[in-house]
């Protein structure tokens, strides 16, 4: 390859350059997603098809598009009838985002009017102009230089999904160019003799692009100027046997004359065009915040933290943690002691937010490629993995002072790879946690501000006059923010622009606790300000379901309960919402999910109270309610087929959905679980009582899920207590019934009991079959794990009697479980077993899977005792095999923990010990102690026989706390397990 060789990059047609953009003018992209700003502010560009029109008319570069044209980019030969009539809607509506200047209609057609500038694609155009000329003078590096940031406008897939043919082609049009400019900036490293950088690239390119015999060609130049000729080589074998097997062709003579040069170890070609450019003169970057001119107080941490600071230069590494609460000026104090301590610093001062309090934070990788690239680091030679980067990270800080600023970090997981490990360097890290785990960090507890210093900063807002005359009135309004000064701030800016108020005025707003939150808000009139325009350009309908979604609790609505809320179909609901995600009033969470931002959340709310009527936001709360009782009622039958809830639950007015099978349908509940629980808790009326109860009811596995149990039981207090309250006694019953379900879960036994003994009372006032059957079945299970095994057999046989009276079957079943567990317990073993493979054969019969496998569950226990070990693991396996298809956490758990008690009956004791490990893992959070006990006991156990007595006393006095904390019986079994340590 000579010199000189290689494909100049072609450059599309070109205008002549036009004004500048202003800072507030308009700018589009086009090189990624199509997207327009006026200013720093993004604009909405609407939906796919809004965008495609977008993109049409941009890449005209001012010329108008006729309708013919524009109908042919958007559908090509199979326009829709009503084409034209499309268009001219898309169009209206970008012209309402971009001005009338802007979107121009002539000729029958349209164009866009946009400074040269406003454009990326025209700006990469002028680039590649320029690179070209560059080239062509002998200025390598500066072609180099405007290649790399011409690239660098490219964010991902040009025209990312824009619909069209038109698009498709441009799309298709514009990833070559950028290939054939890749291809130009990689040819000019290799002339300045960046080839070992060049190779990683390269490779990673010709995997992309395995049939691209330029970069093949590139590549081998590359390797075999880093001395690594065999690979060259194996390239061009590599590329040859390519070409042949998928082509049936030889590779270009070009590459072959390549393949000779290198066997022949020319010289020429192992030497670059001229000698590899000079480094850049390292970057000092300065991305330290302005610090706040009313810097107040703190000099004790400021003191301390600068001398840290300061001596950093005769350290390895200096790191300071400062923690404290949100608001209590974390980032404040750091970014005013970084920039006293500049000085001690010359190479820079680099700054980031982790955003570790939010829900993403950020990515060290990400971080570390910030880093790099202001620090000099071209983008090619930033590494992919996490180590790579780190690596390259401290290498490029060695020998230089630079402070880093690691702002709001999550956890000392995240900043330990920003960390420098050279002498002069020093971070200093904020967070809202503690860092005790990072090791050599100089910690610093930041608290609220004292007295004074909350009253002195007070004072430099608002003013030494106005509250020199109010000392008392100021500290009584310190105090109300709690001396947070994030709090202060707030408070002393909105008096500060209220000449009219006094610090009394404002000390008396705070002093009622019921609004102080909404008092210290500040900003809030500006955010309303701006959502006031979005929702007065809405149309009637839009405004509408802008409204009314609002008033749902959960933390997104999927589309069709969105459309029930509405009492619209699905399809109408849809296009409600996506015109709403186009404004940008509501976001969508994925794809068929809708979402607010919680201010607006609030503001949608406000407007709902403003401007529908009670009975119709009454309605709306209603529907939804109806749609997700009728929908879970239909997930609760395909479960457990037969149940007799679909007879005795309060009738809907709106319909469901419908599931072809119990995995559909169990999907739908867990994603639907936060949406579901919330509207159960926001019902509030006498007259959507029931049905809400009736939701909780047909929910109840949410309660063994382990991710929901805490929610759900939250909700059935909820439920109990409005029933209680509306004089509801059939109401009261059933979420009596949901709630003890949701205790013995949590292993609250005595709590569960008083409950089920309550709703077994007001069933029978009631004459309300369904906590008629399950309240004595809940007492059964009670009594089982209090070992009131007569109490429990009786109160099981009075479920039995209930269930076949109501002809339910499943509950049938699953009384005969219990009892047979009863059984079991008081030495009947025979019978026990009979009575669970009863329960089975009725969960069969119906095609009860999960309740199934808790038939088997109960068979397995009494196999177990009956020292049938082969036949117990095989039930056992089966029923763990179901439960955690279900995504029953707790009854995985519990099955676990049962085989490991089979193993150490059959004398397995290792592999009890680990299973009764995972059944630990797998009840974390759920199950409650008593069940942990158990596990324990087990487990302690299990430990003795392998030889780990300690671990095996430590298991069983865990276990011995908990029983004697609970007052259970298995005290004293414990007790004896531990009799040789416990002192006489």
């Amino acid at each position: 390859m000579d010199r000189a060789s290689g494909p100049r990059v072609r450059v599309p047609e070109q205008r002549a350059p036009e004004k500048p953009v202003t800072a507030d003018a308009l700018r589009f992209t086009v090189l990624g997603p199509v997207r327009a700003w006026r200013g720093s502010q993004l604009l909405s560009s609407g939906s796919p098809q809004q965008r495609a029109l977008l993109t049409a008319l941009l890449l005209r570069e001012g010329r108008t598009a006729t309708a013919g044209e524009l109908i042919d980019a958007f559908w090509g030969e199979d326009p829709p009838s009503q084409a034209l009539a499309t268009i001219r809607t898309y169009a209206s509506r970008l012209r309402k985002i971009l001005g009338q200047d802007t979107l121009v209609s002539e000729s029958g057609g349209y164009a866009i009017r946009i400074d040269r500038g406003a454009l990326d694609l025209t700006l990469a155009q002028d680039l590649a102009a320029e690179a070209e000329k560059a080239r062509a003078a002998g200025d390598r590096c500066q072609a180099r230089t405007l290649i790399n940031k011409m690239l660098g406008l490219w964010d991902g897939e040009a025209l990312a999904s824009v619909p069209g043919p038109y698009a498709d082609n441009q799309r298709t049009r514009l990833e070559e160019w950028r290939l054939q400019l890749t291809e130009t900036r990689l040819d000019l490293d290799l002339e300045v003799g960046c080839h070992a950088e060049a190779v990683s690239e390269l490779t990673a390119l010709t995997a992309a692009h395995p049939l691209r015999e330029r970069l093949r060609e590139l590549l081998m130049v590359a390797l075999y100027r880093s001395g690594r000729q065999a690979e060259a080589l194996a390239v061009f074998a590599d590329t040859r046997r390519l070409l042949a097997e998928e082509l049936g062709v030889d590779p270009r003579p070009e590459l072959a004359q390549l393949q000779q040069r290198i066997l022949r170890a020319d010289e020429e070609l192992a030497r670059p065009a001229d000698e590899p450019a000079p480094a850049p003169a390292p970057l000092r970057p300065a991305q330290l915040p302005a610090t706040v001119p009313d810097f107040t107080g703190r000099s004790a941490f400021v003191a301390e933290l600068g001398s840290r600071l300061a001596t950093a230069e005769g350290s390895v590494m200096a790191v300071s943690a400062v923690a404290g609460i949100g608001g209590v000026g974390k980032t404040t104090l750091a970014v005013h002691v970084a920039h006293q301590a500049r000085r001690h610093f010359p190479d820079g001062q680099l700054y980031v937010d982790l955003q570790g309090a939010g829900a993403r934070a950020a990515e060290p990788e990400t971080v570390l490629g910030s880093f790099l690239r202001a620090l000099g680091t071209a983008d090619s030679a930033i590494p992919d993995t996490l180590d790579e980067r780190a690596a390259l990270y401290r290498s490029t800080l060695d020998g230089r002072r630079i402070l880093i600023l690691l702002d709001n970090a999550h956890d000392a997981a995240q900043i330990r790879p920003l960390l420098p490990g050279t002498p002069g360097c020093a971070a200093l890290v904020t967070s809202r946690v503690r860092m005790v785990d990072l090791a050599g960090a100089h910690l610093v507890d930041l608290d609220v501000m004292s007295p004074e210093e909350a009253l002195q900063l007070f004072t430099r807002i608002v003013g030494e006059e106005r509250v020199g005359s109010e000392r008392e009135a100021a500290l009584d309004v310190v105090a109300a923010c709690g001396f947070l000064p994030l709090a202060i701030r707030i408070a002393a800016s909105r008096l500060a622009a209220r000449r009219t108020w006094t610090v009394s005025v404002l000390a008396a707003k705070l002093a009622d606790e019921r609004r102080r939150l909404d008092e210290l808000q500040a900003g809030d009139l500006a955010v309303k300000a701006t959502f006031e325009l979005g929702y007065g350009q809405l149309e009637p309908a839009q405004a509408r379901a802008f409204r009314l979604l609002g008033l749902a609790d959960g933390p997104d609505i999927s589309l069709a309960a969105a459309a029930a809320l509405l009492n619209l179909d699905p399809h109408a609901a849809e296009d409600l919402l996506e015109a709403l995600v186009d404004t940008s009033l509501v976001e969508s969470a994925a794809p068929g999910r809708y979402r607010y931002h919680d201010l607006v959340r609030l503001y949608a709310r406000a407007c709902a109270e403003r401007d529908e009527r009670a009975v119709e936001r009454e309605s709306a709360l209603s529907r939804l309610l109806d749609f997700y009782l009728a929908t879970a009622a239909g997930v609760y039958a395909l479960e457990r087929p037969g149940d007799r809830l679909a007879d005795h639950r309060e009738p809907t007015q709106y319909s469901g959905l419908a599931f072809a099978d119990r995995h559909s349908a169990q999907d739908w509940l867990y994603t639907e679980a936060n949406s579901l629980l919330a509207c159960v808790r926001q019902t509030s009326g006498a007259g959507a009582v029931r049905r809400a109860v009736d939701l909780l009811w047909a929910t109840k596995d949410l309660a063994e899920s382990g991710a929901n149990s805490k929610q759900y039981e939250a909700a059935a207090i909820t439920m109990r207590d409005l029933a209680r309250s509306s004089d509801d006694a059939r109401a009261e019953g059933r979420a009596l019934i949901t709630l003890t379900n949701a205790r013995l879960v949590a292993g609250r036994f005595d709590q569960a009991e008083r409950d089920a003994q309550r709703a077994m009372r007001l069933a029978r006032a009631v004459d309300d079959p369904l906590p008629s059957c399950w309240a004595p079945n809940d007492l059964g299970i009670i009594a089982l794990y209090q070992n009131r095994h007569a109490e429990g057999e009786a109160y099981l046989e009075q479920a039995i009697a209930n269930f076949r009276a109501d002809g339910n079957r499943p509950g049938e079943a699953s009384a005969l479980c219990n009892l047979s567990r009863i059984h079991l317990a008081m030495g009947n073993t025979t019978s026990a077993v009979a009575l669970a493979q009863q329960g089975i054969d009725i969960y069969d019969e119906l095609g009860h899977a999960l309740r199934g496998a808790n038939g088997r569950y109960a068979l397995g226990l009494a196999l177990t005792q009956s020292g049938r070990f082969a036949d117990a693991t095989e039930q056992l396996h089966d029923a763990l095999a179901v439960f955690r298809d279900s995504r029953q956490r707790l009854w995985e758990g519990m099955a676990t923990f049962r085989l490991a008690e089979v193993d150490l009956a059959a004398g397995l004791p290792a592999q009890a010990a680990t299973k009764s490990e995972q059944a630990l893992a797998i009840l974390r959070g759920i199950g409650g102690e008593w069940r942990r006990g158990n596990v324990l006991t087990v487990l302690g156990r299990a430990l003795s026989e392998i030889g780990q007595p300690g671990r095996a006393q430590v298991c069983w006095r865990e276990a011995l706390d908990i029983y004697e904390t609970l007052g259970s019986a298995e005290i004293e079994t414990v007790r004896k397990l531990l009799v040789p340590t416990l002192p006489a």
